[in-house]
């Protein structure tokens, strides 16, 4: 047995590393199309703003849904013609909607909907992360491709980088959804259960994060009317022109494919990391969404 051995290893190339490990962004695009689901497209929200850029808004509407029907009649409406981007605070939030915060809602939502901060854990069964969180003793992913926080008897969405809130007025406010806003630095996940969450920037992040900070009320608000950014169509996806139409999927968190996922960003490998983390933050694990083809 021992002459084999000796054999083999004298074979065997020296100094030869052992390849990359795949990561979580190669994993995905690997994955078959039946690992993949269309978003609807009434669950896309897409923001046109006045200097050319564009955000789209993967809406959850079985985790928000007044609210969200609230945002898709709002959209209708054209309400939010004369609206703009009028806060963006460093490591925190971007927001948008109404700039003078004086306009009346728009005609036909419900202008005190229910909180919507969360709901029962029994009422969406969930794919359980397998690594622990700082703010949550129970985190996983729903069928239909959202990550959520819960303590076992609850869920909730969580403030990650990316999502999109309802901005409110203190409580009992809950906010209408004409006035949103998204995370553009790290996760302020105090906020959980304390505003309603009900989508996430799928589509031109940069088109939030990007923008000049203000300064104004310690808030980030824009100070100078003039550092507003006008808001030029917003739409949903189902109602735009044939020629308009977009189409997005999500890796299903039941495919093996997500799995591998998950444990690809928990244990980043080489060429580049040399110890891995053995864990991932719920934040750093946002179920991988691409563009597709319309039609």
């Amino acid at each position: 047995m021992i002459l084999p051995m000796l054999l083999a290893l004298a074979a065997a190339p020296q100094g030869v590393e052992p390849p990359p490990k795949p990561t979580a962004a190669k994993i995905a695009a690997a994955a078959p199309a039946s690992s993949w689901a269309t978003i609807a497209p009434e669950d896309l929200l897409v923001i046109d703003f006045a200097d050319g850029q564009r955000g789209v808004i993967w809406l959850a509407s079985a985790l928000a849904p007044v609210h969200v029907a609230n945002i898709r009649t709002i959209a209708r409406s054209g309400w939010w013609r004369d609206g703009a981007i009028y806060r963006v605070q460093d490591n925190y939030v971007t927001q948008w909607g109404d700039p003078t915060n004086k306009k009346p809602p728009a005609a036909g939502i419900a202008v005190h909907p229910p909180a919507e901060y969360e709901w029962p854990a029994s009422a969406h069964p969930i794919v359980a992360n397998p690594y622990k969180d700082a703010y949550a003793a129970v985190t996983g992913f729903t069928a239909d491709g959202w990550a959520v926080a819960g303590d076992g008897r609850s869920q909730w969405l969580p403030h990650c980088y990316g999502m999109v809130g309802v901005a409110r007025d203190l409580a009992p406010d809950v906010g209408t959804g004409g006035d949103l806003y998204t995370v553009i630095g790290h996760a302020p996940r105090h906020l959980d259960r304390n505003i309603a969450v009900v989508g996430r920037v799928i589509d031109g992040m940069a088109t939030f994060s990007a923008r000049k900070r203000g300064t104004g009320g310690g808030l980030g608000l824009y100070e100078n009317a003039r550092d507003n950014v006008p808001i030029r169509r917003v739409a949903i996806a189902s109602d735009l022109p044939a020629g308009e139409r977009l189409s997005y999927q999500y890796l299903k968190p039941s495919a093996p494919e997500f799995a591998r996922t998950l444990e690809a960003r928990a244990n980043r490998g080489l060429p580049f990391f040399t110890v891995p983390a053995g864990n991932a933050d719920l934040c750093n694990l946002d179920v991988p969404v691409r563009k597709t083809p319309a039609g």
